[in-house]
Formats: C-alpha cells, sequence, structure tokens
C-alpha cells in the first residue's frame, strides 16, 4: 500500500494538532508496520467515537484504501501508519485533552492489539509475566512487528530500566504509552515513564515501578 496524499482539511479536526504530524514525510519506502496496528488505530477512533468519529478519520485520510481492513500479520508502508496516526489523534483529542495525551493513549493501544495477536500471547507466556522481562522482550516483539528501528533494554535494578529507541517514527509520548501498557499488562505497581528526546528519531526512557 502506498503513500498518496496526507491527511486532508476538509473537517475542523484537521486544524487540530497533532503530535504524529513531525514524522510524517520520515519514514522510507523501505520501514513497515503489521496491518493489526493499522487496525488497532482505527478500532480506537471507532470505540471512542463510534461511526461518526471513523467516518470523519476517513474524511481526513482522503483515500478509500484506508476503508478496507488489513490482514493482521502483512506488512505496509510506516508512512501509510504514520498517516492514519496523524488523522486519528486529531479526531480524538478533543476527548483527551491534548496532542501529548492523545498519542499516549494510541501507544497504549498498540501494545493491547499485539498482545492479543498470537505473538504476543508468546511474549507474556515466555515472560512470565514479570516486568522485567517484559521489558527485555520489546526488542524482540517490535521486530516482529515493523522493519525499522533498533530498541534497547537496561536493567537498572530489580524494578527500574532505561529504554533506548533508536531511529524510530513515533513521538516520546506515543512510546511513554507503549511502556507504560507493557508494565500494566505486567501487572507492575505504580509504573512510571520518564522520556527524553536524543535526536529527532532517537529517544531515551527511564522505567520505574514498586
Amino acid at each position: 500500500m502506498s503513500s498518496s496524499k496526507p491527511p486532508g482539511t476538509s473537517s475542523g479536526a484537521a486544524e487540530r494538532p497533532s503530535a504524529y504530524a513531525r514524522y510524517l514525510t520520515l519514514p522510507t519506502p523501505s520501514d513497515t508496520v503489521r496491518g493489526l496496528f493499522i487496525n488497532g488505530v482505527l478500532a480506537v477512533v471507532r470505540h471512542h467515537g463510534g461511526d461518526a468519529a471513523l467516518k470523519e478519520c476517513f474524511q481526513l485520510l482522503g483515500d478509500k484504501r484506508f476503508e478496507r481492513s488489513f490482514v493482521s500479520f502483512s506488512s505496509y508502508p510506516t508512512a501509510d501508519f504514520v498517516r492514519v496516526l496523524v488523522a486519528a489523534s486529531q479526531v480524538l483529542s478533543p476527548q483527551f485533552g491534548s496532542p501529548d495525551a492523545t498519542a499516549r493513549h494510541l501507544g497504549a493501544a498498540t501494545v493491547r492489539d499485539f498482545l492479543d495477536s498470537m505473538a504476543g500471547k508468546t511474549l507474556m507466556l515466555l515472560s512470565g509475566g514479570e516486568p522485567q522481562k517484559m521489558l527485555a522482550n520489546i526488542p524482540s516483539a517490535y521486530r516482529a512487528a515493523s522493519s525499522f528501528g533498533e530498541r534497547t533494554v537496561v536493567a537498572k535494578g530489580e524494578k527500574s530500566a532505561v529504554v533506548t529507541f533508536k531511529h524510530d517514527f513515533m513521538p516520546l509520548a506515543h512510546t511513554e504509552g507503549v511502556l507504560l501498557a507493557v508494565l500494566q499488562a505486567s501487572h507492575a505497581r505504580n509504573p512510571q515513564v520518564r522520556s527524553r528526546s536524543l535526536g529527532t528519531l532517537d529517544s531515551e526512557y527511564d522505567v520505574s515501578w514498586e
């Protein structure tokens, strides 16, 4: 599936800022992501806003290709995934209050979609639901989910770690949501994530829990 035009400007949502907008032009044709994540983002739009919100999202995208279901574990251009995230975040931002809060929610949703898949269930089984093991499996989970980027996890104690993302096309808030959702899935108490940018596509996260 190839990119055509950026999200349109046919509704008021198009004027709302999105935490994802700066990444629209950065993915290359070789950067891909699994279809289950595109389906998942659109499902979040429908869940929170119903069919009217989903229709608005499609109007922003301005491309009929997005109105069909994607094959969950087939690969699609990351540029199209970012387009969907931009449109979805613009539609949902009134509910979540800010671009970052919306991105954090969408990031968490991608984790839930992955953990519901066979690959995600296998990861849960291998980690035994332990937070540190769940975090340690993040690099392999991302390799199964996308073709781009590099992730590393360094434990800093029994209940803390530093997670580094390189050449990643998601904003800090999105990845904060990802990491919080991973910890919540492992039943970690009081999970905390502090992020910092290391460059346009590089970032680092201090993760801790009780």
